[in-house]
């Protein structure tokens, strides 16, 4: 045999030969004991890939928008049209024209109905064919991987994870660059330049029971107040809570000892109790989304008192803009909540803004009042959280298990917009269901998966 024989035989293991001698001639036959590679399984997988991305684009995930938009309008316009024919009214006849026009205007909105019926049961069919393609596809690939004889793939993602630790350690060393800021004369600080720690990560006394919650400080305490820790445990359908629960330190919060329970109401859930995990505290009041409603509720801690302030009306809620990444979505978190060193903010979405991020000003009064607003091209559910520090709306996103990235900046201020934002932060549990600065202790306050844990921000 030749030199080259030998070496194909070399890297083709496992191969079985036989070696026949006919004459002066030396003959080899090669059979390969592996089964032959499936190519046509992957070449389905790539075009099943492709259809999809070729079938969900932005454009079609807005057209809903767009059309009930479009609905509210006519309807709008219907009832202006109403009160004008009923002004033309003259002994019980009305203009011929008139009602021609409403005639003209109710057959409009029928069809706009109609639309809106077929484009709902058609995405419907199409997020049930996606999810079957998708779990087809991931079986496929997991088959297909069992003929990577020499690991490739495994190796692969081990060095993924690597270069990830590495980038990691390197933005640690040296931060990468720092997003817009207020300037320190308007809050005391420089730029945000990284995030570290944790430096608190605990069970709560409820164990991973309830993987939806909230916790944190005071941001504006009472005197005497200064060191009570809130948490708020959302035990009804991960979805709904009642009551805050406080402690007078963070070391009897995290033993579960002498906590002070003050209820909101005595049933859950009901009007003007919690929803979402999404809330904050500020001047002895937690603020947080109404049940079914698109509305703050402002909940006294000391007289139990009840005020709210109305979003715009076509602002999302009941999950129409949650947060979340592609693995799963983060229930009933259409509306945040955030705290910095000038008050709170409500951080929501609208369909007038085509579902991105609406940030406004809470005036803490009694009732409270939306003060400021602002309008980002941030489309809120590619986020998984959001919080202010010194003006300046931070939104994160699910990079994998183990981190999460401060993507985006929004500056009140100058109204800049970064989305090349590339702050990491280290998850010890798969998702952060909720995240707040403290301008107290400059400390992120996270609930993620029923643990508690704070991570510290670094200024330059």
């Amino acid at each position: 045999m030749s030199r080259s024989n030998i070496f194909i035989l070399m890297i083709t293991i496992p191969l079985t030969f036989f070696q026949l001698v006919r004459g002066k001639d030396c003959v080899c036959d090669l059979k390969n004991s592996d089964p032959a590679f499936p190519e046509h399984k992957l070449t389905k997988v790539e075009t099943t890939a492709a259809h999809c991305i070729g079938t969900i684009t932005s454009e079609r995930m807005t057209e809903l928008d767009r059309l009930v938009l479009g609905l509210q309008q006519r309807i709008k316009q219907l009832e202006d049209d109403v009160v004008m024919l009923e002004k033309e009214d003259d002994k019980n006849l009305y203009a011929a024209v008139s009602l021609r026009i409403i005639e003209l205007e109710f057959a409009e909105i029928q069809d706009l109905l109609n639309k809106l019926n077929r484009t709902t049961s058609g995405y419907h069919q199409q997020g049930v064919q996606a999810a079957a393609q998708l779990e087809d596809m991931k079986n496929t690939m997991v088959e297909l991987e069992k003929f990577d004889n020499m690991q490739v793939i495994k190796k692969d993602r081990e060095n993924q994870r690597v270069k990830r630790d590495l980038e990691q350690c390197k933005n640690e060393l040296k931060a990468t660059l720092p997003p817009p800021t207020v300037p320190p004369r308007h809050c005391g600080l420089g730029q945000m330049v990284n995030v570290v720690g944790p430096r608190t990560y605990s069970l709560t006394v409820h164990s991973t029971y309830y993987p939806y919650g909230a916790w944190g400080r005071d941001a504006k305490p009472a005197p005497g107040d200064e060191n009570k820790y809130w948490l708020v445990v959302l035990t009804s359908s991960n979805v709904y809570g009642y009551y805050v629960r406080q402690y007078s330190t963070l070391s009897t919060l995290l033993l579960g000892l002498g906590p002070k329970d003050t209820y909101i109401s005595n049933s859950n859930p009901t009007t003007n109790t919690i929803q979402g995990p999404n809330m904050v505290m500020y001047a002895n009041a937690l603020y947080y989304n109404c049940y079914y409603t698109s509305s703050i509720c402002q909940f006294n801690m000391t007289t139990r008192a009840i005020s709210t302030v109305a979003l715009p009306s076509d602002t999302g809620y009941n999950n129409k803009f949650p947060f979340g990444h592609l693995a799963t979505s983060y229930s009933y978190t259409d509306m945040d909540l955030a705290t910095d060193e000038s008050g709170v903010y409500v951080i929501y979405a609208t369909t007038s803004n085509f579902g991105n991020v609406v940030i406004s000003k809470i005036e803490t009064s009694s009732p409270p009042v939306l003060g400021q607003t602002w309008k980002t091209s941030l489309y809120k559910i590619t986020a998984t959280n959001t919080f202010m520090v010194c003006g300046v709306l931070y939104a994160t996103r699910y990079l994998d298990k183990e981190t999460e990235q401060i993507f985006y900046s929004y500056d009140t201020k100058t109204k800049e917009e970064r989305f090349d934002l590339k702050i990491n932060i280290k998850k010890m549990q798969t998702n952060i269901e909720f995240l707040n600065y403290d301008p107290r202790d400059h400390l992120l306050y996270a609930f993620s998966d029923a643990y508690i844990v704070t991570y510290e921000l670094i200024f330059q």
